[in-house]
């Protein structure tokens, strides 16, 4: 895993919400990442979120089932997905990109969009999670080539800094972001193509999306949301974490459990030892 980063990388992440990095995994771990996944996957059947007393949520057979097949929290049931999704030297990269003090994982998901996949609608990740913050940050990995043919991710540069924590769910209407933020629909998009091992790192309030899959294969991918250490509770409960935890939550606890959030890198530790 190549968690090395330039000064250039992280003016452009700063600037754009977004850095891309080629060969992020050799093959070999590409490989053994994506094998992870599919056996999760199985593991899981048509549950959503892995981990004990999650909502055990199907499915569905709705529009968004068939934008991608969505899985959450594998890091709980496989230890390679975790062995690379929580690795320190990991989270010292995010940490230097988006330029916070420590990192904690938010949660993992893999997307795989299905032979004919709907595309993904232009959204924001961060109004979705349980928390605010201008600097979480989340890792997209491509474990086929990600192609326009077959739904590479698209980014819109610099929205990031534009955007509020309002937003919209992705469904149909493609476009509907751009009704909350009309300003968005005036800049470029830049699809952004991988091959296999390829990354890419974008701010969770930057504007992004995803073609339909038009082909006849799958293109599996698998991302991670990571918070800024510190991050507070913002009162809105996400399916990932248990009811007892969230009921056990209030407005501006510090979101810090290990079980369900865990720390992968801090500077104020590092400079402790």
């Amino acid at each position: 895993m190549k968690t090395t980063v330039s000064k250039k990388d992280i003016e452009s992440y700063r600037e754009q919400g977004f850095v891309t990095v080629r060969s992020f995994l050799s093959s070999q771990e590409a490989a053994e990442l994506k094998g992870a996944i599919l056996d999760a996957v199985a593991e899981l059947g048509e549950q959503v979120v892995a981990g004990e007393g999650t909502d055990d949520t199907p499915a569905g057979d709705g529009y968004y089932s068939k934008v991608f097949t969505q899985r959450m929290n594998l890091w709980h049931i496989n230890d390679t997905i975790k062995k690379f999704m929580l690795d320190p030297e990991l989270g010292r990269m995010m940490s230097d990109l988006a330029g916070i003090e420590g990192i904690r994982v938010w949660h993992d998901q893999t997307l795989i969009k299905e032979p004919f996949g709907n595309p993904t609608g232009w959204h924001l990740d961060n109004p979705y999670w349980s928390f605010h913050s201008h600097d979480a940050i989340s890792i997209w990995i491509a474990l086929d080539d990600a192609t326009l043919e077959n739904g590479c991710m698209w980014f819109i540069p610099g929205t990031h800094k534009m955007a509020r924590f309002d937003n919209v769910m992705i469904d149909e209407d493609l476009a509907g972001l751009f009704k909350v933020y009309p300003e968005m629909a005036e800049i470029d998009p830049v699809p952004v193509p991988m091959k296999a091992g390829d990354c890419s790192f974008h701010n969770g309030l930057l504007a992004h999306g995803a073609g339909a899959n038009m082909t006849r294969g799958r293109r599996v991918a698998m991302t991670c949301a990571y918070m800024p250490e510190g991050s507070t509770f913002n009162g809105q409960r996400h399916i990932i974490h248990p009811l007892p935890y969230f009921e056990s939550l209030n407005g501006g606890d510090v979101l810090e459990s290990e079980a369900y959030n865990p720390l992968l890198f801090s500077r104020s530790a590092v400079s402790a030892s």
